[in-house]
């Protein structure tokens, strides 16, 4: 398995500079195709207006999306012209809440998805739409990269948040192109289950299975000694000086097909290093 197509989704050209730069650097290194979905985001909502100004108020709305698309087309092309790599640019303009069907049919396609923090200054709910329609809805691992990182996702020393979950486990799988070219892949678990599969050799099974696809690992196992396992995780990237994280993504919500969890939220808030997450 290999990442041949990259997908990085552009709503503002100077908020995503990072990402783009990001994926620019992982199709280049993976002689990968990069496409860039440059969108224009409605932010109205069906029966917002007073009767009588819907239809001008949404003209209006549509028209202003339809630049945002247009002007964000036209600086990732101008970024893109020089670059030795295979690419393409396409606009989209979509409803905030019809983002999960326009970028999951588009994300289905890709291997792998770069995005920005959701999180910040100058940044909406629509980023936050977008990985959750990435990940919930195209089913693809995407990887969010923090503020002002640039080049590829280099992974020396990786970090994988353990915890026998559907979900790490599909992150695992997903991230194994770049587990592979990994130094060593650190299995961390936290606070391993006192009963279960795992309970005399947290973490052995997962580092059996990478092994066999020739990737050096180790297990470390802790306890939770901070409020919030994201704590200790952030705290042992940064103790062990990992460059990359791998983990589960989850999310519910009664009202929407998908929000990220807390944990996963926090997780994108704090890492400082890039993150590939899976559903």
């Amino acid at each position: 398995m290999s990442y041949k197509t990259i997908l990085t989704i552009v709503t503002n050209p100077k908020v995503d500079a990072s990402q783009l730069d990001t994926a620019i650097a992982v199709a280049r290194r993976r002689d990968a195709h990069l496409d860039v979905l440059c969108m224009g985001i409605d932010r109205t909502q069906t029966g917002y207006y007073y009767a009588g100004a819907t239809a001008f108020v949404q003209q209006e709305t549509i028209d202003r999306a339809q630049d945002e698309a247009r002007l964000a087309n036209e600086a990732v092309r101008a970024r893109l012209r020089s670059e030795d790599i295979r690419w393409g640019a396409d606009t989209v303009v979509s409803q905030i809440g019809a983002m999960a069907t326009v970028v999951g049919q588009r994300a289905r396609f890709a291997d792998l998805v770069v995005m920005g923090r959701p999180y910040g200054d100058g940044r909406g709910t629509d980023l936050e739409a977008a990985i959750e329609a990435a990940l919930f809805e195209g089913q693809v691992p995407v990887a969010i990269v923090p503020d002002s990182y640039k080049g590829d996702i280099p992974a020396k020393r990786v970090v994988i948040a353990w915890n026998q979950s559907h979900e790490a486990m599909r992150a695992v799988r997903a991230a194994l192109p770049v587990l592979k070219s990994a130094d060593l892949v650190d299995i961390t678990v936290i606070d391993p289950p006192t009963h279960g599969p795992e309970r005399s050799d947290p973490g052995g099974q997962l580092s059996q299975m990478l092994a066999r696809h020739g990737v050096n690992t180790e297990v470390s196992v802790l306890s939770k000694t901070m409020p919030r396992v994201s704590d200790v995780l952030n705290r042992h990237i940064r103790d062990s000086n990992a460059d990359a994280l791998v983990m589960g993504a989850y999310g519910h919500s009664r009202f929407r097909e998908a929000i990220l969890g807390g944990a996963t939220r926090h997780m994108l808030e704090m890492a400082d290093v890039p993150v590939i997450m899976a559903h």
